[in-house]
Protein backbone atom coordinates (compact mmCIF):
# COMPACT_ATOMS: atom_id res chain seq x y z
CA UNK A 1 0.00 0.00 0.00
CA UNK A 2 1.16 3.36 -1.11
CA UNK A 3 2.06 6.16 1.58
CA UNK A 4 0.60 9.48 1.36
CA UNK A 5 3.29 12.25 0.55
CA UNK A 6 5.39 13.54 3.57
CA UNK A 7 5.01 17.36 3.64
CA UNK A 8 7.88 19.60 1.68
CA UNK A 9 10.90 20.85 3.89
CA UNK A 10 12.41 23.81 3.91
CA UNK A 11 15.57 25.26 6.15
CA UNK A 12 15.56 28.68 7.53
CA UNK A 13 18.66 29.70 9.19
CA UNK A 14 19.62 25.66 10.00
CA UNK A 15 15.86 25.09 11.37
CA UNK A 16 13.72 22.31 9.51
CA UNK A 17 10.10 23.27 8.74
CA UNK A 18 7.62 21.36 7.38
CA UNK A 19 6.20 23.59 4.91
CA UNK A 20 2.54 21.20 4.17
CA UNK A 21 1.77 20.94 7.54
CA UNK A 22 2.69 25.03 7.88
CA UNK A 23 0.38 26.04 5.35
CA UNK A 24 -3.11 23.48 6.98
CA UNK A 25 -2.15 24.83 10.59
CA UNK A 26 -2.26 28.46 9.03
CA UNK A 27 -5.34 28.02 7.06
CA UNK A 28 -7.00 26.78 10.00
CA UNK A 29 -6.20 29.24 12.19
CA UNK A 30 -7.64 32.00 9.59
CA UNK A 31 -10.53 30.16 8.79
CA UNK A 32 -11.32 29.93 12.87
CA UNK A 33 -10.54 33.60 13.17
CA UNK A 34 -13.01 34.32 10.43
CA UNK A 35 -15.92 32.07 11.97
CA UNK A 36 -15.26 33.37 15.54
CA UNK A 37 -17.62 35.13 17.42
CA UNK A 38 -17.42 39.05 16.92
CA UNK A 39 -18.21 39.32 21.10
CA UNK A 40 -14.99 37.08 21.42
CA UNK A 41 -13.28 39.09 18.70
CA UNK A 42 -13.71 42.04 20.22
CA UNK A 43 -12.09 40.39 23.83
CA UNK A 44 -9.03 38.85 22.29
CA UNK A 45 -8.73 42.47 20.70
CA UNK A 46 -9.07 44.25 23.81
CA UNK A 47 -6.55 41.92 25.42
CA UNK A 48 -4.22 42.57 22.85
CA UNK A 49 -4.09 46.51 23.35
CA UNK A 50 -4.30 46.15 27.22
CA UNK A 51 -1.26 43.76 27.14
CA UNK A 52 0.43 46.37 24.60
CA UNK A 53 -0.12 49.23 26.65
CA UNK A 54 0.80 47.40 30.53
CA UNK A 55 4.02 46.66 28.50
CA UNK A 56 4.95 49.83 27.94
CA UNK A 57 3.33 51.50 31.28
CA UNK A 58 5.66 48.96 33.12
CA UNK A 59 8.79 50.55 32.22
CA UNK A 60 7.16 53.51 34.56
CA UNK A 61 5.74 50.88 37.62
CA UNK A 62 1.87 52.06 36.76
CA UNK A 63 -0.47 48.94 36.47
CA UNK A 64 -3.36 49.13 34.06
CA UNK A 65 -5.89 49.72 36.32
CA UNK A 66 -4.27 52.66 37.59
CA UNK A 67 -3.88 54.09 34.24
CA UNK A 68 -7.56 53.98 34.00
CA UNK A 69 -8.09 56.40 36.59
CA UNK A 70 -5.55 58.38 35.91
CA UNK A 71 -6.91 58.91 32.40
CA UNK A 72 -10.52 59.82 34.14
CA UNK A 73 -8.84 62.25 36.08
CA UNK A 74 -6.56 63.99 33.67
CA UNK A 75 -9.74 65.41 32.01
CA UNK A 76 -11.58 66.33 35.63
CA UNK A 77 -10.49 65.92 38.79
CA UNK A 78 -12.08 66.24 42.16
CA UNK A 79 -14.80 63.26 41.33
CA UNK A 80 -15.83 61.13 43.85
CA UNK A 81 -15.10 57.56 44.16
CA UNK A 82 -18.53 56.66 43.07
CA UNK A 83 -18.23 59.01 40.09
CA UNK A 84 -14.41 57.60 39.50
CA UNK A 85 -16.30 53.92 39.45
CA UNK A 86 -19.24 54.94 37.32
CA UNK A 87 -16.91 56.25 34.37
CA UNK A 88 -14.59 53.81 34.89
CA UNK A 89 -17.13 51.01 34.91
CA UNK A 90 -15.44 48.87 37.98
CA UNK A 91 -17.25 48.58 40.93
CA UNK A 92 -16.71 51.13 44.13
CA UNK A 93 -14.37 48.48 46.07
CA UNK A 94 -12.10 48.33 43.37
CA UNK A 95 -11.89 51.92 42.95
CA UNK A 96 -11.34 52.54 46.50
CA UNK A 97 -8.64 49.90 46.71
CA UNK A 98 -6.95 51.75 43.50
CA UNK A 99 -7.08 54.94 44.82
CA UNK A 100 -5.30 53.83 48.06
CA UNK A 101 -2.72 52.38 46.36
CA UNK A 102 -2.05 55.48 43.90
CA UNK A 103 -2.34 57.93 46.94
CA UNK A 104 0.44 55.62 48.52
CA UNK A 105 2.35 56.06 45.72
CA UNK A 106 1.92 59.77 45.21
CA UNK A 107 -0.49 59.67 42.24
CA UNK A 108 -3.46 61.45 43.83
CA UNK A 109 -4.95 63.11 46.86
CA UNK A 110 -8.15 62.27 48.66
CA UNK A 111 -10.07 65.66 50.35
CA UNK A 112 -13.54 66.06 51.79
CA UNK A 113 -15.85 67.64 50.22
CA UNK A 114 -16.90 71.02 51.55
CA UNK A 115 -20.25 70.64 50.80
CA UNK A 116 -20.79 66.93 51.50
CA UNK A 117 -18.69 65.85 54.72
CA UNK A 118 -19.44 62.17 54.18
CA UNK A 119 -18.00 62.45 50.11
CA UNK A 120 -14.42 62.32 49.20
CA UNK A 121 -13.09 64.22 46.10
CA UNK A 122 -10.18 62.58 44.33
CA UNK A 123 -6.89 65.24 42.95
CA UNK A 124 -4.33 64.72 41.11
CA UNK A 125 -0.94 65.06 42.59
CA UNK A 126 1.73 67.43 40.70
CA UNK A 127 3.46 63.80 40.36
CA UNK A 128 -0.12 61.99 38.71
CA UNK A 129 0.01 65.19 36.41
CA UNK A 130 3.47 64.65 35.13
CA UNK A 131 2.59 61.24 34.63
CA UNK A 132 0.41 62.27 31.62
CA UNK A 133 2.99 63.91 29.38
CA UNK A 134 4.87 60.29 29.58
CA UNK A 135 2.03 57.97 29.81
CA UNK A 136 -1.02 59.35 26.77
CA UNK A 137 1.98 59.14 23.91
CA UNK A 138 2.66 55.50 25.09
CA UNK A 139 -1.33 55.17 24.33
CA UNK A 140 -0.79 56.85 21.18
CA UNK A 141 1.88 54.47 20.38
CA UNK A 142 0.01 51.07 21.02
CA UNK A 143 -2.87 52.59 19.16
CA UNK A 144 -0.65 53.12 15.52
CA UNK A 145 1.20 49.59 16.64
CA UNK A 146 -2.90 47.69 15.96
CA UNK A 147 -4.20 49.83 13.19
CA UNK A 148 -0.18 49.47 11.27
CA UNK A 149 -1.72 48.25 7.39
CA UNK A 150 -5.30 48.80 8.44
CA UNK A 151 -6.50 51.64 5.90
CA UNK A 152 -8.73 54.56 6.54
CA UNK A 153 -11.47 53.16 5.36
CA UNK A 154 -11.42 50.19 7.27
CA UNK A 155 -10.78 51.85 10.39
CA UNK A 156 -13.61 53.95 9.80
CA UNK A 157 -15.86 51.16 9.29
CA UNK A 158 -14.71 49.07 12.82
CA UNK A 159 -15.59 52.39 14.59
CA UNK A 160 -18.93 53.09 13.42
CA UNK A 161 -19.47 49.21 14.00
CA UNK A 162 -18.21 49.30 17.78
CA UNK A 163 -19.71 52.58 18.61
CA UNK A 164 -22.85 50.96 17.13
CA UNK A 165 -22.54 47.61 19.35
CA UNK A 166 -21.90 49.96 22.36
CA UNK A 167 -24.98 51.57 21.93
CA UNK A 168 -27.09 48.99 21.30
CA UNK A 169 -25.84 46.49 24.31
CA UNK A 170 -26.58 49.61 26.53
CA UNK A 171 -30.14 49.77 25.14
CA UNK A 172 -30.51 46.31 25.96
CA UNK A 173 -29.14 46.56 29.25
CA UNK A 174 -31.41 49.36 29.79
CA UNK A 175 -34.59 47.19 28.75
CA UNK A 176 -34.34 43.97 30.60
CA UNK A 177 -37.34 42.36 30.83
CA UNK A 178 -36.83 41.36 34.94
CA UNK A 179 -34.74 42.80 38.14
CA UNK A 180 -33.00 39.47 37.93
CA UNK A 181 -31.33 40.24 34.66
CA UNK A 182 -28.53 42.48 35.98
CA UNK A 183 -25.08 43.34 37.44
CA UNK A 184 -24.58 41.57 40.61
CA UNK A 185 -22.77 43.43 43.53
CA UNK A 186 -19.17 42.36 44.24
CA UNK A 187 -20.25 41.06 47.47
CA UNK A 188 -22.78 38.79 45.21
CA UNK A 189 -20.36 37.45 42.76
CA UNK A 190 -17.85 36.70 46.21
CA UNK A 191 -21.13 34.43 47.75
CA UNK A 192 -21.26 33.00 44.19
CA UNK A 193 -17.49 32.12 43.77
CA UNK A 194 -17.94 30.51 47.48
CA UNK A 195 -20.88 28.40 46.68
CA UNK A 196 -19.73 27.07 43.28
CA UNK A 197 -16.37 26.29 45.19
CA UNK A 198 -18.39 24.16 47.72
CA UNK A 199 -19.77 22.39 45.11
CA UNK A 200 -16.81 20.82 43.36
CA UNK A 201 -14.94 20.26 46.42
CA UNK A 202 -18.79 17.94 47.76
CA UNK A 203 -18.79 16.54 44.27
Amino acid sequence: MSRAPRPAKTTVNGSVRRVGNNVANNAAHNNAAHEERFAHLVKLAARGLARALQMRLTEHSVSYGHWTFLRILWDEEGLTQRELSARAGVMEPTTFAALKAMAQRGYVTRRRNPQSRKEMQVFLTPQGRALQAKLVPLAEEVNDAALRGVGATDIAATRRTLLALINNLAADEKAAPTPLRRIPSTRELSRLARRTRAGRRVS
